[in-house]
């Protein structure tokens, strides 16, 4: 059970409903501030297909309550297994290391239930189209709001971040993927391990790659990759004929992929934010650190951050929290960094299809517990 301290009286303002933005709204409205989230589409709903979560993310969801109706809905494969040319190269189980697959939208369900339950506002069709540090957000429809805490949670394009002027740094990697989701069809794959996660990788004659991860009983994820300058690999809808001749093992799911509605290409993209707050502004997830899916740690860094920004401002002292804020970015920051970095870099040279890449220092991130006090002391992988 944690310890927190209550602060009855404090407002926050949210922009975004995605993963960091609620949980950060339930982390902050569970310890007694008002929270209101603004999403500027019209229903509550994630845009993706699948997701893996590690000990950080899982962390997390236990302190915002959600942990157990997380396990209902996803599972954790036997092992993360790497071909390369059709080959196994690499079984990883971690070590025992807690990780769960599970649907995009599954996740965003439960995280949602959280915030509702912990009394947070969401507003729909409410689109947050500048902050000022002072604490004041503007909405696309004119109207101003005040707050003790502002939270930039509205993704690479971030209105938030950008109408303040934070300087950045964005660049986009060579790769990019496809994702879907689509039934699992174990009967039609055949005899084999199709309960694992599988990374196919061919780098010859051309690359394509196939990211396989079981979600549940039901439910798979399929991520295809390819260059950007690949047309016909990147083409939406998929090619199946290229796909099938490529991966004929996995015919059945490439065949489901092909008739799924609105598919599209996700070119990977890099966003480095000089810093992460300005006065009573914070930024969280890909609004302040976008990274390639490498090392499956984008919502995960973003959900961690999301978490200890509510934990460090609840704690300041009134009239504090700017303070606040600068101490969480220097303590939060340099774990994030390392995994941007990593994981860009994987996706710059595609060696996670070696297979065991993920090793000590790699597993720094997913390691990481952000709900302990003496987290930074424990960390690993300092370079």
């Amino acid at each position: 059970m944690e310890t927190t301290v209550d602060r009855r009286g404090r407002h926050a303002e949210v922009s975004g409903a995605g993963f960091a933005g609620l949980t950060a709204a339930a982390a902050l409205a569970r310890r007694g501030w008002s929270v209101r989230v603004h999403e500027k589409g019209t229903e509550l709903r994630e845009q993706g297909a699948g997701i893996v979560l590690w000990h950080n993310s899982l962390k997390v969801l236990k302190a915002i309550g959600v942990y157990e109706a997380v396990l209902a809905g996803s599972m954790t494969p036997p092992y993360y297994e790497t071909r390369f040319q059709h080959a196994t190269v690499s079984h990883e189980d971690f070590g025992g290391l807690p990780w769960r697959t599970m649907t995009r939208p599954y996740l965003h369900r439960c995280l949602l239930d959280a915030a509702l339950a912990a009394g947070v506002e969401i507003r729909t069709g409410s689109e947050v189209v500048a902050a000022d540090p002072r604490g004041r957000v503007t909405l696309a429809s004119g109207e101003t709001l005040h707050a003790d805490l502002v939270v930039g949670a509205d993704g690479v394009k971030s209105k938030v971040r950008d109408s303040i002027g934070f300087e950045q740094e964005r660049w986009k990697s060579r790769d990019g993927i496809t994702r879907f989701l689509v039934p699992r069809h174990r009967a039609e794959l055949g005899p084999g391990e199709w309960d694992n996660v599988i990374d196919f990788w061919n780098l010859e004659p051309r690359y394509l790659r196939v990211l396989y991860v079981p979600c549940n009983d039901r439910e798979l994820y399929l991520a295809l990759g390819a260059p950007r300058a690949d047309e016909q690999g990147s083409r939406t809808p998929i090619d199946l004929d290229l796909w099938t001749s490529a991966y004929p093992e996995l015919t059945p799911v490439l065949r489901a992929a092909a008739t799924a509605a609105d598919p599209r290409y996700y070119g990977y993209e890099t966003t480095s934010v000089a810093e992460w707050r300005r006065g009573a502004v914070a930024l969280v997830g890909d609004a302040a650190h976008a990274m390639p899916p490498a090392l499956a740690q984008g919502a995960g860094c973003a959900m961690a951050n999301a978490y200890t920004l509510a934990v460090a401002a609840t704690e300041a002292d009134d009239g504090d929290v700017e303070a606040a804020l600068v101490r969480w970015e220097e303590l939060e920051r340099p774990v994030t960094d390392r995994c941007q970095r990593r994981s860009a870099d994987f996706a710059a040279t595609r060696s996670m299809s070696e297979g065991n890449q993920f090793t000590l220092e790699n597993l720094e991130t997913a390691l990481y517990d952000p709900t302990n006090p003496n987290r930074h002391a424990l960390s690993v992988g300092q370079s």
